[in-house]
């Protein structure tokens, strides 16, 4: 059993460390601002797939949480955590098995984006959102008619409407905000036909979820959106340090701590952290300190290139290139003050991905 506190050096590296403070100020400055806009809050927390974290957002003010896959909102129930909505469809006989069991525990809605699906869903309590493909075509209905078709579905199945829901994920990461404003300038215009579509059908529409850490500002100065599912922003990460983000300035809470092993190229050392220790589909990690670059170099072993360079058993601290992905690598958090760890909290819903 470890015994905290203890020094931030003794701990084995590659470690997932989090600033706690600095996380729990993200958090409120979230909820601040949703509370300022009118706007419901209901963060994702695929982002974290932690229990403690997502009670905490909930302290905070927010009306529930997100998950992404069935199984990371059965981890999180049995972890105290009672609102829950699933952005994925969930389409198997024993998926929706898993899921109707889940909201006879829980306030759990769900998305369904094809009218076989609801029919299945009948008899559940489970609360259902029309899922709207925003033009990425990964999910959702993809016209104004076929969403008035699964809204009728929904009705004909007896469920409960909770709403629409329209999540812009490839706009998120647009580095510019003049090109990422304009770009769900251009989405929402299409989202409100479908809007109006289900308002002619004769349907009420009482939530419609969808933004992110990059359009969050953007969607509550359009007004469409009545919840926002924003992950990221509790830790942040290398890919949205490289955004021109608006609204509340958020603070870098989560690093992965690694150590020097090897030191004998000139120019380059070799360090205990690599593609098992980092998500690579958004390019390399960032040192927090010093000039040098990194480089993978296999499964276990990452570099550090430059001038600037730590030397042999030493530590460096890095910025994960995407933290969602990154976190599902680890086990738990460590919780940092400064160079002291305080304490670990477990990543309550690591692997859960069925």
């Amino acid at each position: 059993m470890t015994h905290f506190p203890l020094p931030r050096t003794d701990l084995p590296t590659p470690a997932l460390l989090l600033d706690v403070a600095a996380m729990d100020r993200n958090i409120a400055a979230m909820a601040d601002y949703a509370r300022a806009k009118g706007l419901a809050l209901r963060p994702h927390a695929k982002t974290h797939k932690s229990g403690k974290i997502a009670r905490r957002q909930i302290a905070a003010g927010a009306v529930g949480i997100c998950c992404a896959k069935l199984a990371e909102a059965e981890a999180l129930a049995a972890d105290g955590v009672g609102d829950i909505h699933l952005t994925s469809p969930v389409v198997t006989k024993n998926g929706i098995a898993r899921l109707t069991a889940l909201a006879g525990k829980i306030r759990l809605s769900a998305v369904a984006d094809h009218p076989d699906v609801v029919r299945s869903l009948a008899g559940s309590s489970v609360t259902v959102f029309v899922d709207v493909d925003p033009g990425k075509h990964r999910t959702g209905v993809t016209s104004p008619e076929a969403a008035v078709e699964l809204t009728r579905a929904i009705a004909a199945a007896g469920l409960t409407l909770g709403g629409v829901q329209y999540y812009c994920g490839a706009e998120q990461h647009i580095t510019t905000f003049a090109d990422r404003h304009a770009a769900i300038v251009g989405k929402t215009d299409y989202l409100q036909t479908v809007l109006a579509a289900l308002e002619a059908a004769g349907f009420a529409i009482p939530v419609v979820t969808g933004a992110g850490t990059g359009t969050f500002a953007i969607d509550a100065e359009l007004g469409v959106l009545t919840e926002l599912q924003v992950g990221s922003y509790i830790f942040l990460d290398r890919e949205y340090r490289d955004c021109e983000l608006a609204g509340p300035s958020f603070e870098q809470a989560l690093w992965v701590d690694s150590t020097v092993v090897s030191a004998n190229t000139p120019g380059m050392v070799t360090i205990d952290a690599g593609l098992k220790s980092f998500a690579t589909d958004a390019g390399v990690p960032v040192p927090m300190s010093g000039t040098a670059r990194y480089a993978f170099m296999g499964d276990e072993q990452g570099a550090l290139i430059g001038e600037d360079l730590p030397g042999l058993a030493e530590r460096t601290t890095l910025v994960p290139p995407h933290c969602d992905p990154t976190v599902n690598l680890y086990d738990c958090y460590w919780l940092v003050e400064g160079d002291t760890v305080t304490g670990s909290w477990p990543v309550t819903a690591r692997g859960r991905s069925t």
